[in-house]
């Protein structure tokens, strides 16, 4: 029998989703299968409206192998596996002659612990268990969210917490999941045979494309043990995001209130005097954390060196003795040791980790309003591990909307531990670049307007000059604006301001859950939504109710930012430009993902406006706009505001 041409495939699969075929899905398609073919690895930037799910789903389920498709969020999985793969999966059947499986897999702290369910959650003041159910006031919202999981348990086929619709609260999540560490094992518990978690591990063993996320992925790289099946292809999608993922999952964290949870959870297990000294090492490092004053710590000071050996020692005491002592009067034993060595556990390797003291880490204090100090330690670079880790034994793929970044791929390939592009060493990975372009005629569709007349912002004090021209810019509009602020701050500064001075609905993040604002946001042409970083990423309205995409400055990372900051000063001893390696590579990446908001559709109009002369003056401004999609660029504030009421007034004559 002929084999399938890739063209053929490609064709049957967009006529089954009811799309159009497009030039850069079918030169997306050929790269990923050439790359499956040889071995070797891409990064490919595909805009919005290619179509780059089916541009890699359709050769990934070709070549027959194993693939892991790994994405950043939810709304990505739940596509894949809800829509694109079941429809593309029917689609090809007829000429691959199989039908290939797929499933999704997530991390063990997403799927219903049904021991955790049944037996009760072990607690920290209490021997024994406590009954979650019967604790919460039926009356409470923990309460009502609590009852409304025992119910949902009964019918769930998946136990995945992202197929409860509506949500619960974390808290109450907690009361029924339970980590990796903590997890007694399928074959020592008695709800093993049942287990969701189990279940999905065994249909990703089954199944030829398995969908996961990013943090699992990283996990899978990091921690040695696998949680992946073994794949021979690895397609990550939102690549653009994979950094920062692999760098929270290699993150450590402690605070007084984690360590005094260990303390107790550990107490009831181990004699007295075992208990004691991790007591009094968690009070020492309560007091040394009282003091703490947000920053990086280059080298750990005296008192807090004295303070983490007391943990990390009574803490490996604590569980070399939970190992030797059993306790038939505790109920659930198992589950309540096995808690209790997670959590010891968990403060003994951060605290290790700091006091080793490894030039690749970076150390600093946090301090949060609400949650008090925390003392955090995260590796300087990733691009190391993400080199030894991903591209070994695997052919991978790497895909996003932006990944070329100045205007070429070497920054993102850099941070992903790859040299540049064409340079081949021993050891490094070959790999190539592909820029597919997008479908829309950006120049045509939309405008990029720098404020340049406006003063340069600084890091203090309302900016009266740039509130002005946002009003004026959303009057022009008619409302129509999404206003991205790089802080929470200048978003409430600015919704404040402008809902005394306008008349047009101002939605403001976090006065309501992200896809009520979305929602309210899509449904109005008038109202405007105002917010910070998830906003940046995560709207996706076509149409008339976007026209109007606003950035109040540059997004570049808080100069006091510690983690930024080391890696800036790292490149900098390497010889680098610190600056537009860190820096401005951070900014170029979220305006790009920014002014993407704008044109997400073929008939959609607008402008980008950013509220920051240094666009247009100073010498990164280049490298930023470059970055950006192709819009045409004007520094004109008479010719934008003609152009947005021009916009509006063709919106509302279609009777939008």
């Amino acid at each position: 029998m002929t084999k399938p041409s890739l063209p053929d495939l490609l064709h049957a699969a967009v006529s089954a989703v009811g799309g159009t075929e497009r030039p850069g899905q079918v030169a997306m398609a050929e790269a990923v299968a050439e790359a499956i073919d040889d071995n070797t690895h891409r990064l490919i930037q595909a805009g919005t409206g290619t179509g780059k799910s089916l541009g890699y789903l359709v050769p990934a389920l070709a070549h027959g192998e194993r693939v892991v498709v790994a994405t950043a969020t939810l709304a990505l999985q739940r596509q894949l596996v809800e829509r694109d793969l079941p429809r593309t999966v029917d689609a090809l059947h007829p000429q691959l002659r199989r039908r290939p499986q797929f499933a999704m897999l997530k991390g063990r702290s997403n799927y219903l612990c049904l021991h955790r369910l049944h037996e009760g959650a072990p607690q920290d003041e209490e021997e024994g268990l406590f009954d979650q159910f019967e604790a919460a006031a039926p009356t409470s919202k923990l309460g009502q969210d609590l009852l409304r999981l025992r119910d949902w348990a009964d019918e769930t086929e998946t136990g995945d917490r992202d197929d409860l619709t509506p949500g619960v609260s974390d808290k109450a999540w907690s009361q029924i999941s339970v980590s990796s560490r903590e997890c007694l094992g399928a074959t020592k518990c008695a709800y093993g045979a049942e287990c969701f978690a189990e279940a999905a591990r065994e249909r990703a063993k089954l199944a030829d494309v398995v969908v996961t996320n990013h943090a699992l992925l990283a996990i899978d790289a990091i921690e040695g043990a696998p949680v992946l099946p073994q794949h021979e292809v690895l397609i990550v999608d939102e690549a653009h995001e994979l950094v920062s993922r692999v760098t929270g999952v290699a993150t450590g964290e402690l605070t007084p209130g984690q360590v005094n949870r260990a303390v107790k959870r550990a107490a009831k297990l181990v004699d007295e005097k075992t208990a004691d000294s991790l007591q009094t090492a968690s009070e020492s490092f309560e007091r040394v954390m009282e003091l703490a004053l947000p920053g990086r710590l280059e080298e750990v000071p005296e008192d807090l060196g004295y303070a983490l050996a007391a943990l990390r020692d009574a803490a490996r005491n604590v569980i070399s003795a939970m190992g030797a002592t059993r306790d038939k009067s505790v109920h659930d034993e198992d589950a309540v040791r096995k808690q209790a060595l997670a959590a010891v556990e968990g403060v003994h390797a951060v605290a290790e980790r700091i006091l080793l003291g490894s030039e690749y880490d970076v150390v600093w204090y946090e301090r949060h309003d609400r949650f008090g100090a925390s003392l955090r330690v995260a590796p300087l670079s990733v691009s190391g591990l993400l080199r030894e880790k991903l591209f070994e034994d695997r052919s991978v793929v790497l895909t996003s909307a932006t990944l070329k970044l100045g205007g070429d791929f070497n920054g993102v390939a850099a941070s992903l531990g790859l040299s540049a592009e064409g340079v081949e060493g021993e050891d490094a990975p070959v790999w190539k670049g592909l820029d597919v372009g997008s479908p829309f005629d950006y120049p045509k569709q939309g405008i990029l307007y720098v404020a340049k007349h406006l003063a340069t912002p600084g890091r203090e004090g309302t900016r009266g000059d740039m509130m002005d021209e946002l009003a004026e810019l959303i009057e022009a509009a008619g409302g129509r604006t999404l206003g991205l602020f790089s802080s929470m701050r200048g978003a409430k500064a600015a919704a404040e301001e402008l809902r005394g001075r306008l008349d047009n609905p101002i939605l403001l993040q976090g006065e309501e859950t992200l896809g009520e604002l979305i929602k309210a946001f899509a449904a109005d042409p008038k109202t405007c939504l105002f917010g910070t970083l998830s906003l940046w990423q995560g709207v996706d309205v076509p149409g008339p109710s976007c026209q109007l995409v606003i950035m109040d400055r540059i997004p570049f990372p808080r100069p006091d930012d510690p983690l930024m900051s080391a890696r800036q000063k790292s490149v900098e001893q390497h010889g680098g430009n610190g600056f537009m390696a860190v820096a401005a590579t951070h900014a170029a990446l979220l305006m790009a993902q920014g002014a993407g908001r704008l044109v997400r559709a073929s008939g959609d109009r607008g402008v980008v406006a950013v509220l920051d002369p240094r666009l247009a003056t100073a010498r990164y401004g280049s490298f930023l706009r470059a970055t950006l999609p192709d819009f045409w660029y004007t520094t004109d504030r008479n010719q934008v505001r003609r152009s947005l009421a021009a916009i509006d007034a063709a919106a509302q004559a279609d009777g939008k």
